[in-house]
Order: C-alpha cells, then structure tokens, then sequence
C-alpha cells in the first residue's frame, strides 16, 4: 500500500494514464467499428495461433471481448472500480499484442528488440495490482467500507 502523498500521486497517475489509454482505445473502436481482422491475419511469427480469432465465425466474438474489454478495463482503470478484477485482462491484452506485433526478435519495428511498450504497459499494471491501486483515491477504498461487503466476505478481493 501507498504510504506516502508521493508514492500515491505516482499510483493514481500510473492508474489513470494507462486507464486512459484502454478507455480512449475502446472508444475509438466502438465507435469506428474497428475490426481486428486485418490485424490478426498479417500476424508473422504466431500466426497459427492468432489466426483462428480471425475467421468469420470467431471475428465477431474477437472484436466484441476486444472492443468492450478496452473500454472496461479503462473505465476500472480510471475510476478506480475492481482494478484487482480487471488488471488481469488488462495484462493478457498487452501480452497478446505483444506476441501479436512480434517479428522475431523484433517487436513491431527494428527499434523494438524484445521489449515493446506493451511489455511496459503490463508490468505497470501488475505494479498496480500489487499496490491496491484501487485504494488510492479510486472506488475500490469507498466499496470494501460498504456494509454489503462486510457481510458478504467473498466479494472482497475484487476490490481488495
């Protein structure tokens, strides 16, 4: 947990600027109607295995979970609201466009030799997982103090 005013501006910087990033990122697909088709099919060094996500039967499935998971993962991230929740999806997204952009060794371009931003992005997701991110200043510290956590003891690690 934070335990200083510094330590806690980083946290809920860290959260809200990646937040921001999936929230605009769904929005923009929502919106535009993006399709990530194209994308998975020009996949290089794990084709075989994001092709299938690509054909006609599982494209409309892939772009619904990609589209909408951008924009949830942003809203939790922004608001503060079950980041332990949705961090992990979070997490697999970035990892995936990370194998997804891979050119072996190199990730999206020459300049990305196995390291990418989406790595970056991951680790700083982890990094507020770990730290209760939630907590500070976000709806994850308003939510656990609810009687109806209190007495549902279950539900306290998605806001934990």
């Amino acid at each position: 947990m934070a335990h200083t005013n510094l330590d806690r501006g980083i946290i809920f910087a860290l959260r809200v600027l990646v937040g921001w990033l999936f929230l605009y990122a769904g929005s923009w697909q929502i919106l535009q109607n993006y399709s990530a088709g194209g994308f998975l099919n020009h996949v290089v060094t794990f084709h075989w295995l994001f092709a299938p996500f690509a054909t006609p039967t599982m494209l409309p499935m892939t772009d619904f979970l990609m589209k909408w998971g951008h924009l949830l993962i942003g809203l939790s991230l922004v608001s503060g609201f079950m980041v332990r929740a949705s961090g992990p999806f979070g997490i697999l997204l970035m990892l995936t466009y990370h194998f997804a952009h891979m050119d072996w060794p190199f990730i999206e371009n020459h300049l990305s030799l196995f390291v990418d931003y989406h790595l970056v992005y991951a680790t700083v997701i982890v990094y507020l997982i770990a730290h209760h991110a939630g907590h500070v200043w976000g709806l994850d510290g308003l939510v656990e103090r609810l009687p109806l956590i209190a007495r549902h003891p279950g539900l306290r690690p998605l806001f934990g």
